[in-house]
């Protein structure tokens, strides 16, 4: 509320409710002096929305006889307005006027209603002050890192993947497929028979199904998340020359929980805002929102850092909302390469939301079940993949679903107890680092994966560390400018934990993201995976 705003700068119309014209819905004007119309007018409303199941919009036409709050003077910027309503009688004194004159009641009977009124508040608010039941919190207070670290039961038998697996990949009967959904279907059901390894789609569609089928519903919206922004996912097919659409994900047995997917539009805070209240109250589903590009995130800021970050702290209301943010630098220019990683990092503080960048299917698929799995409710934050959903060396074992867990730290996936250098990254970068170590037969330096930022799991990190007794350099590697990604929030846990400076590899400060050209972002790409094992 622009409190000492006046009409004529707040808008160009003479109502406050021509924007609701757009929506061709009925708009009642009633004056705010009259309680009987105002009252008509909103039940007339009522009845419209009820009967019709369509907006309506009522303008109640009154004023604020005080200033904004306590403290405000309204006089200062609108005097001639605020001389006249001083000049009014308030609304109870017109009404009762109206009311004597038409003989309706007395003065004694309105005096006798005002005290047995004010009596009734009186009452309440002594009653509220000795009241000793408190308000029950939403989940647990002052939940421990310990115990957010805590593993969870995420592990599903190779038995159910394949009962789970073998509906998702069969086409529907008399369906027309495009052929290229065909080509999809029959690498999945290879993915599923173990003649092929988990991509990340298919990692996430096996998340998905064994949620549904032991009664946990799932619902995603966001931008192209039918399809998936980087056609990855296609939860939804779509027959060829008909309107027709098929859900693999509501077809895998007689009895499961409810999947929902939505297509959203561009209005990120508005899709997040509602999204995020509907987890309030169905804390028991996975809830996810998926953005076109991470970069996208930024449009809805104000729901991330009023609701998502902080509403635990403020009000004890907790969500378990998913947050999916593509990202990843790859020449595709400043709004299409950063989730804004550091943005998210820069909130995390007192337990209140988990931000992750995973490199295996694997992880996705462990931690989407932990989100449902554990006894409290925590946001989840994670920085997806883009040209990993298709990179062959982005893969899981069926057996990491079934035998494994959520992993918060990824050891070196190499016995090198001889390392002198350490490497810490997150996230696509890795497979860069791991590629130039291959190419350039480096034999004395480890890279450790950080899969989830905050909590960080300094045990595990300890522990991966333990297996390099003899490294005495630490690096850590991130694609994103040094102002950004991850490195101002590990830079700091690093030097505490092992003593020492820790040597930063990757792009200079920026204020964009990142470059707009593609030559450019090949050399800088380059140069921090070279400067990784040389500085």
């Amino acid at each position: 509320i622009g409190f000492t705003t006046l009409p004529h700068d707040a808008r160009s119309t003479l109502y406050c409710t021509a924007t609701a014209k757009m929506l061709d819905v009925p708009i009642f004007h009633v004056n705010g002096n009259d309680p009987l119309a105002a009252v008509h007018c909103i039940e007339m409303a009522l009845d419209f929305r009820q009967q019709f199941a369509r907006d309506v919009v009522v303008d109640i036409v009154c004023y604020r006889k005080y200033g904004h709050n306590e403290g405000d003077e309204p006089s200062f910027t609108q005097p001639r307005l605020y001389a006249a309503i001083a000049k009014q009688p308030v609304v109870s004194e017109v009404f009762l006027k109206s009311l004597i004159d038409e003989d309706v009641i007395d003065h004694e009977e309105a005096q006798s209603l005002r005290n047995s009124f004010r009596t009734a508040l009186e009452c309440a608010r002594n009653e509220s002050r000795s009241e000793t039941q408190k308000l029950k919190p939403a989940i647990r207070p002052q939940l421990s890192t310990p115990e957010m670290l805590d593993p969870a039961n995420t592990a599903v038998t190779l038995q159910r993947l394949r009962e789970v697996g073998m509906p998702l990949t069969s086409e529907p009967d008399e369906f027309a497929l495009n052929p290229k959904i065909q080509r999809l279907i029959k690498q999945r059901r290879e993915m599923v028979e173990g003649e092929r390894p988990l991509d990340w789609g298919m990692a996430e569609a096996l998340a998905f199904g064994t949620l549904l089928t032991e009664d946990i519903p799932v619902r995603l919206s966001g931008q192209d998340v039918r399809r998936g922004t980087f056609s990855h996912r296609h939860a939804v097919y779509y027959e060829v020359g008909t309107r027709r659409r098929y859900l693999p994900l509501r077809k895998l047995a007689p009895q499961q929980a409810d999947f929902r997917i939505f297509n959203s539009p561009l209005t990120e805070a508005a899709v997040l805002g509602f999204e995020f209240g509907y987890s309030l109250d169905y804390p028991n589903m996975l809830l996810l929102w998926e953005a076109q590009f991470g970069d996208f995130a930024n449009g809805a800021q104000v729901i991330i850092d009023q609701f998502i970050a902080s509403s635990e702290s403020k009000w004890n209301e907790t969500s378990n909302i998913v947050l999916l943010l593509p990202h990843g630098y790859e020449g595709q220019g400043p709004e299409h390469s950063s989730g804004r990683l550091e943005r998210f990092l820069q909130a995390c503080a007192e337990d209140n939301i988990q931000v992750g960048n995973f490199t295996t299917p694997a992880n996705l698929f462990h931690a989407l079940r932990r989100q449902v799995y554990r006894p409290f409710n925590k946001p989840l934050v994670i920085m997806t993949p883009k040209s990993l959903l298709r990179d062959p060396r982005c893969t899981s074992s069926l057996e990491d679903l079934s035998e494994g867990e959520f992993r918060e730290i990824i050891p070196d996936t190499k016995e090198n107890a001889s390392a002198k250098r350490v490497i810490f990254c997150t996230g696509k970068v890795y497979y860069d680092l791991e590629e130039y170590r291959e190419q350039n037969n480096i034999d004395d330096a480890a890279i450790i994966r950080i899969e989830q930022h905050y909590p960080l799991h300094e045990a595990r990190l300890r522990e991966a560390l333990r297996q390099h007794p003899e490294a005495s350099q630490f690096v850590w590697c991130q694609e994103e400018s040094e102002n950004m990604g991850a490195w101002f929030f590990m830079e700091p846990r690093l030097r505490k934990l092992l003593g020492q400076e820790i040597i930063y590899a990757g792009r200079d400060a920026s204020a964009s993201p990142a470059t707009g050209s593609r030559a450019i972002h090949l050399l800088e790409q380059t140069k921090l995976i070279e400067e990784a094992f040389t500085l």
